[in-house]
């Protein structure tokens, strides 16, 4: 199918014209997790997204927090609450050692460029607000690989709750890109007592938005965002309110990727299509 009310932008046409009349070499795509941090508005609910500094991949678009699973991901000890590594890799089709560090990038990256921790002193529990200088001092440590996620939690004596992340899907960027990215979408509600803080030096803008609003604003030319985000906006506006957030992600299948192509027609606009 297209992508309803997304014209390709010309830079992107023109590097995947350029791509396919060489013959390039498809990159191979570095695992990642982004989230949708979502939180009511009214008998609505809104969802966080960030604009990429234009200097980076993406740049100018908006998107949601994530990046790429770091090798201290990977090699995270930390304590842990909700689905087993075994569980999550049943629903994230990877083995489970691969499936925590997917979880723990998504946890990692949604506290260094929004400020919010899925964490809490016990597996009940959650922090509350994480927006004090000490805390700040902990990001910046971690963001800037001074020190690792599992460290940072086990110096608070806190544990990751995977409970908190709800698997959504999973995209790989489309051959043509230099950068590519396998990336896993999770939704996640805002935590009582924490707030988003516009903290990441990725991001030249930041905003909460009812996903409907966004699309209607991306449709209209206000926003610029790639297929990825568009369709996950309209999939999570389609399930009415966070409850039904909820059970829609219960059955969703996160493992199979879904890889957008862009049609290139001699005559009419490009557009992406998914297969």
């Amino acid at each position: 199918m297209t992508i309803e009310g997304f014209a390709a932008p010309p830079a992107l046409v023109a590097h995947a014209r350029r791509f396919r009349a060489e013959g390039g070499t498809p990159a191979a795509p570095r695992v990642a997790a982004t989230v949708l941090l979502l939180r009511p508005a009214g008998a609505d609910f809104e969802v966080y997204v960030i604009r990429r500094v234009a200097a980076m991949a993406f740049g100018g678009m908006y998107a949601f927090p994530g990046g790429g699973v770091d090798p201290s991901d990977s090699q995270a000890h930390l304590d842990w609450a909700g689905p087993e590594p075994a569980d999550w890799a049943a629903r994230l089709g990877q083995p489970p050692a691969a499936a925590q560090a997917v979880v723990c990038a998504a946890a990692r990256e949604v506290f260094e460029e929004a400020g919010v921790l899925l964490a809490g002193p016990a597996a009940s529990a959650v922090v509350g607000d994480v927006s004090g200088d000490d805390w700040e001092t902990a990001r910046q440590d971690l963001e800037a690989r001074r020190v690792g996620f599992a460290d940072l939690l086990a110096r608070r004596r806190l544990t990751l709750r995977s409970d908190l992340l709800l698997p959504w899907s999973r995209w790989i960027t489309p051959e043509f890109e230099p950068r590519r990215f396998d990336t896993y979408f999770f939704v996640a509600l805002l935590p009582e007592g924490q707030r988003t803080r516009d903290v990441s030096g990725e991001a030249d803008h930041t905003m909460w938005v009812r996903p409907a609003d966004a699309l209607a604003r991306a449709e209209a030319g206000e926003l610029t965002m790639l297929p990825p985000t568009m369709v996950t906006l309209a999939q999570v506006a389609a399930a009415g309110n966070l409850p039904g957030v909820a059970r829609a992600a219960a059955t969703r299948d996160a493992a199979t990727p879904v890889t957008p192509r862009l049609d290139l027609p001699e005559d009419g606009d490009p557009r992406f299509i998914l297969d």
